[in-house]
């Protein structure tokens, strides 16, 4: 996984490079470029397109003036290109098989585990709660409570020494 998170860090280096000069964002701008990587992840399962693709096609279609458009470039490729540990870390967590879980929800599990793992300067109570709050918009009526429990498994297993910290 460290090798994929050097090449995925270091393309989030070269978009912040071809965006210019980095722009102060706050809360807000992270928490949006979250609503679109979920969208656009939805997109990619269902229509199979490249996230290249897709990232241009939310670069031109959306106003992304107060998205942080480094971190939505980071989550758009780092997720599919760690898919395959981050569903192994996930199918310790869940009740179910992975191809019974709604894409959403998935598609939320992903994000929240490839935070978890890879962004150790996120807070693992902001991941949770950012999981729970894109559940609750975009997923049905419960499932930020099965959001809620899955990613609170992966906290445990990943972020154990900052969860005992007072």
């Amino acid at each position: 996984m460290a090798a994929k998170q050097k090449h995925t860090l270091a393309g989030a280096k070269a978009a912040s490079e071809v965006a210019g000069p980095p722009r102060k964002l706050g809360i807000r701008a992270r928490r949006k470029a979250r609503r679109f990587v979920l969208q656009a992840l939805y997109q990619r399962r269902l229509s199979g397109t490249s996230e290249t693709e897709i990232e241009a096609q939310f670069l031109e279609d959306n106003d992304m003036a107060k998205v942080d458009t480094v971190y939505f470039h980071e989550l758009l490729m780092g997720i599919p290109a760690n898919e395959s540990d981050l569903c192994d870390q996930i199918k310790e967590c869940i009740d179910r098989k992975m191809s019974e879980l709604d894409p959403i929800e998935l598609s939320i599990l992903l994000m929240g585990a490839y935070e978890l793992m890879s962004r150790l300067d996120i807070p693992y109570k902001v991941v949770i709660n950012e999981g729970i709050e894109l559940a609750k918009v975009f997923g049905a009526t419960d499932s930020y409570k099965y959001v809620n429990s899955i990613l609170d498994r992966l906290a445990h297993q990943h972020r154990q020494a900052e969860m005992q910290q007072p």
